[in-house]
């Protein structure tokens, strides 16, 4: 490893701004580690925090989850999406602060394309546990507004290469950094102590044959970045297209129709997706 490469690393694992979990989850945990504990238990420590508790429950109500009836309470939201799902959305909240406060708005819109899409796909080919791949996709490019954020001289420097070279930012990063933002995003996610159903998309959206414990979820977490960057909803830092890997492909075996349907939902995913965003989110 490079002088400037293990200086960088040691930039990003003091960082200032990482998102953290509010300490009701402090609380949570031991709970979750019970036998004795339900839902119901945990959702009473989670409900101590009200304006915690509001957003999620925005979330869960968003245009993101077809539920048939509204969900009106956390110990409702635990049942149906599980612990997981709600603490990456309270670290999707966390993020959509520093996002909201950072001015990368059209990064946020991609991410939230990104989770619309991948429920999509999810659904259509019955993958277990959508909410979950959607919250994947949600937090897939979470490294990038930690480098924006902690690294802003460099961030200049990888956007002008980006726009000089026209390469991609995964390269331009690698190029500047020595790492790219699936690397942080892996820091993070040990940080957070994430499953490896949102660690594997989050670090292996790029080069999904490299999962090992969630290809699956990983490889619909790949598809849904290409196919929103390919219809322009938002902006993920360059103009580029990324081609689909085949294996990953091959993986979902969506056949031309079944794209057909996809790009049909996203449509009107997509189009919800932005009212969502009029009325400011989940960071509201």
């Amino acid at each position: 490893m490079s002088v400037e490469k293990e200086t960088m690393q040691r930039r990003m694992a003091t960082l200032k701004n990482v998102p953290t979990l509010p300490g009701v989850f402090e609380k949570v945990t031991p709970l979750m580690e019970s036998s004795n504990a339900g839902a119901e238990d945990i959702a009473n420590v989670i409900s101590s925090d009200q304006a915690l508790s509001a957003k999620i429950l925005r979330v869960v109500n968003s245009v993101f989850y077809g539920f048939p009836g509204r969900i009106s309470n956390i110990t409702h939201a635990l049942i149906i999406l599980g612990f997981d799902v709600v603490k990456g959305l309270v670290l999707s909240t966390a993020v959509f602060d520093m996002i909201k406060t950072g001015g990368f708005s059209n990064l946020w819109k991609h991410s939230l394309g990104c989770a619309a899409t991948a429920g999509i796909i999810a659904g259509r080919i019955n993958a277990p546990n959508p909410e979950e791949v959607s919250i994947a996709a949600l937090l897939h490019d979470i490294g990038k507004v930690i480098i924006r954020i902690e690294l802003p001289k460099e961030s200049s420097r990888i956007d002008r290469v980006v726009a000089e070279k026209q390469i991609s930012t995964y390269e331009a990063e690698e190029e500047i950094l020595g790492f790219n933002h699936t690397t942080v995003g892996n820091w993070l996610c040990q940080e957070w102590h994430l499953p490896d159903n949102l660690t594997d998309p989050i670090t292996y959206h790029h080069k999904p044959n490299l999962s090992s414990f969630a290809p699956l979820p990983t490889a619909i977490v790949h598809v849904a970045n290409t196919l929103v960057r390919g219809i322009g909803f938002g902006f993920a830092g360059d103009g580029l297209v990324p081609q689909i890997d085949l294996a990953a492909w091959q993986t979902l075996n969506i056949s031309d129709s079944l794209l057909e349907q996809i790009i049909e939902e996203m449509d009107d995913k997509l189009q919800d997706a932005e009212e969502f965003l009029s009325g400011d989110g989940i960071g509201k």
